[in-house]
């Protein structure tokens, strides 16, 4: 039966298109339906009767799989019936041809595990995922197969082969946990948020095909952002919207384009960290409101995330345009990093039991896992990183990506011969991610993608020196088009002496230390001393009885660390997250070893484990040195492009140019906001050619901004050219000193010179409370409207 408010909803929406007809839901979509379960003309049905889904999403590979029953039993205690599931592709398939699904990869496990606790699963097979993870779950091989920077998530046969291939994989290891075998999978997702990233309707059809040809028989669907819902929908795809607010407009987009079950893919619960940042929260009181207007809607969601979990190892993703994420994916879920439940997950637990099932109980929540404090303790032996190099070098004229040599992941040495001469600039045409330059040994300088610095200052010499660069790569961009995101030093490489030619440096000598799939060490010689520069260190600790703890690493640099063996993941002393997660049964009794990868070399070599996490913890001294920024805008004299106001509210907006303008920077400058005060805000900014399409933005920079804010909250200028409206740049909130006024200016770099007819604009999201909505601005592109101040 329908539900009454629903019948309201549905009326509006179809005023509000105008008369348009709702578009039926096709038979090639029904023809996924069972006896048990199948998508009906306005609800999900099992067994006949109305389903509402109440989903949250755990991901397997970042929970210890000694603990998948007790995060179940928690998402069952919240008041959650379905658990969603992604997978990884490059987790089980890291080589090309060689699976994986045993241990912690197993998926299969997984699914009787959750169907065991009551629980049915929403798989989402990829091949993309996205989710902070490693290049978004695509294998690095794949950028192998082809030198273009377009062809992934493409109907280009070198991406489509290996793709269908994988779903094959995934339909032989977990076809039979389908409903219709038995099983608690309930419906399968078809990519995933592919109306960001393109609007190929074919390749989505491919991508069904390939599942249907893996021999799933239940439903499928696709997800996408609100605002991208029709971009990609066909009818023989069911449709779902993600959104982390206004689930009236979420669920408005879905009627617009089909008949049947409304439903929030992702509905977000909070956010995830990215290194150098503060960390994310998420309200619990306008979660559990949105929330049950779509129960009260006669909704179904998923809470993205229910359970975030830990990013174990070295599977971390990275945000666009380069902003790599934290070990810790707490994502401020309402089941926490190891798993503890507290007020958000009883506020949830309490918003959802009105709307549970006559006869529906909620089982208690699952106890605390023990906890352990471990006393400090020093790690006196140490290798060299330079010495623990494999002897055999790959040779190369021209340094090219490292995926070319067969290199995954790690740490890469490039060593060539400088000649004598004058001091003079090194410039490489790409560096991913860092890396540590020294000539006969002496550090001089770094190079840094998140900055685009890919050029350092060196000294005379008098004689022929070895210039050696040690890379380090942290992850690969798991979203949009930089998911092409090829790893190493990328030559040419040239040397530009003071008053000279540039010198091409050729012939390099490149060692690498692959760490592969899950973080292998190489063969280490231990030394009873303190190592200079990059350096393993080794200690041990003994443990009475395994518990839960986090490794404080807040004295440490930047690096790797291994427990017993395992890989636990990256930390980074910038913050926001200080601490590792260490599951107690990952350790034994009695004597326990750890190994630390530190880069920038530890303040104390010495670890010791808490109690709680710190997860909120910003040393932005602690960083990689970087330049002072001199820049200043240079907007004297230059006319604006367009002039105008933007329209209040939340809705993205376009603007078009009178006459297209061709420039290479661009300024939004904002001269007052809708609530008056003296903040500006943007979720997104994005430029539009003459055809009204966005212009790529992979290769952008920002080339200066009047004030942002990072203490507080997340405010970066970065935020605004990421991709994601879920974020967005803000000026500096007052603190000691008062907040700056109006104008403020945001300047990008386009790398080259482009023609710009006009600019997307997506406001701070959120209700009309928020801050920083601009109302008047300026929009200005030319050749260099910023002054560097070198």
């Amino acid at each position: 039966m329908t539900n009454p408010y629903r019948r309201r909803v549905l009326a509006g929406a179809a005023a509000a298109t105008a008369g348009a007809a709702l578009l039926p839901m096709s038979a090639t979509v029904h023809a996924a339906a069972n006896a048990r379960f199948s998508i009906g003309k306005d609800d999900f049905l099992l067994d006949g009767k109305a389903l509402q889904i109440r989903c949250g999403e755990m991901h397997f590979a970042r929970v210890p799989r000694e603990y998948w029953q007790h995060r179940l039993k928690a998402i069952k205690a919240m008041g959650l019936n379905t658990v969603c599931a992604y997978l990884f592709w490059n987790y089980h398939e890291w080589r090309e041809g060689r699976y994986d699904w045993s241990g912690q990869r197993d998926a299969a496990e997984f699914c009787r595990l959750a169907q065991a606790e009551g629980l049915w699963v929403i798989l989402r097979p990829g091949p993309y995922a996205c989710a902070e993870w490693e290049m978004g779950g695509l294998p690095w091989w794949l950028l192998k197969k082809s030198s273009s920077d377009t062809f992934l998530r493409t109907r280009d046969e070198a991406f489509m082969k290996p793709a269908r291939r994988w779903l094959a994989e995934v339909g032989r290891v977990l076809a039979a946990q389908q409903i219709t075998r038995g099983g608690p999978i309930l419906m399968v997702q078809v990519e995933n948020e592919y109306g960001f990233f393109s609007d190929d309707l074919e390749y989505m059809r491919t991508m069904r095909q390939a599942l249907l040809d893996a021999q799933f028989d239940v439903p499928l669907f696709q997800c996408n952002p609100t605002n991208a819902v029709p971009r990609t929908h066909i009818p023989e795809l069911f449709s779902v919207a993600n959104f982390g607010t206004d689930p009236d407009a979420g669920f408005k987009a879905l009627q617009a384009v089909q008949q049947g079950p409304l439903m929030c893919g992702e509905y977000y619960s909070g956010w995830f960290d990215t290194w150098g940042n503060p960390h994310r929260r998420g309200a619990a009181t306008k979660a559990v409101a949105d929330i049950q207007q779509m129960l009260r809607m006669g909704g179904s969601f998923s809470l993205y995330m229910a359970h975030g979990g830990t990013t174990f190892g070295l599977w971390g993703g990275c945000d666009r345009p380069f902003r790599p994420d934290t070990s810790s994916y707490d994502y401020d879920a309402p089941i926490g990093e190891a798993g503890w439940v507290g007020e958000k997950f009883l506020a949830y637990r309490k918003g959802i039991e009105p709307f549970l099932r006559p006869g529906e109980t909620l089982p208690p929540p699952p106890a605390r896992q023990p906890v352990m404090a471990i006393p400090a303790f020093t790690l006196k032996e140490s290798a060299a990183v330079f010495a623990s190099l494999p002897q055999e070098a790959i040779r190369d004229v021209s340094p090219q990506p490292i995926e070319h040599y067969d290199i995954s992941r790690g740490l890469v040495s490039y060593r060539v011969t400088l000649p004598a001469g004058p001091a003079g600039k090194l410039s490489a045409a790409k560096v991913r991610d860092l890396a540590w330059v020294h000539i006969d040994g002496r550090l001089v300088g770094t190079f840094d993608t998140r900055h685009r610095r890919f050029g350092i200052e060196l000294p005379a010499r008098d004689k022929p020196a070895t210039l050696e660069i040690l890379l380090y790569t942290i992850a690969r961009v798991n979203f949009g088009p930089e998911v092409h995101d090829r790893k190493g030093l990328h030559g040419p490489v040239q040397f530009q002496p003071k008053g000279g030619n540039p010198l091409a440096l050729e012939n390099w000598e490149i060692r690498a230390i692959d760490f592969d799939a899950d973080g292998v060490l190489p063969p280490l010689r231990w030394k009873q001393q303190r190592a200079r520069g990059p350096a393993f260190w080794r200690g041990s600790f003994d443990a009475r009885q395994p518990a839960d703890t986090f490794l404080d690493m807040s004295a440490w640099g930047q690096g790797v660390v291994w427990i017993n063996g395992r890989c636990l993941g990256r930390y980074w002393s910038i913050g926001p997250t200080q601490t590792m997660y260490l599951p107690g049964p990952w350790l034994k009794r009695g004597r326990n070893e750890v190994v630390v990868l530190d880069l920038t070399g530890p303040q104390r070599a010495e670890l010791r484990g808490l109690e709680t996490p710190i997860l909120d913890r910003l040393q932005p001294e602690r960083d990689l040195p970087r330049p002072p920024n001199k820049s200043k805008p240079k907007l004297a004299g230059v006319a604006p492009a367009h002039s105008g106001q933007f329209q209040p509210g939340s809705a993205t907006q376009d603007v078009r140019f009178t006459a297209p303008v061709s420039g290479r920077q661009f300024c939004l400058e904002s001269l007052d906001a809708f609530d008056g005060k003296q903040y500006a805000a943007v979720a997104e900014i994005s430029l539009l050619d003459a055809k009204g399409q966005p212009i790529n933005q992979s290769s952008w920079t920002i080339a200066y901004v009047s004030s942002e804010e990072g203490r507080r909250e997340d405010g970066q200028a970065l935020n605004a050219i990421n991709g994601q409206a879920s974020d967005f740049w803000h000026t500096a909130l007052a603190g000691k000193a008062p907040a700056p006024a109006h104008p403020h200016r945001l300047v990008i770099d386009l790398e080259k010179t482009v023609e710009v007819a006009g600019i997307r604009y997506t406001p701070r999201q959120g209700d009309d409370k928020v801050t920083g909505r601009i109302r008047r601005f300026n929009a200005y592109v030319g050749a260099q409207l910023v002054d560097p101040g070198e």
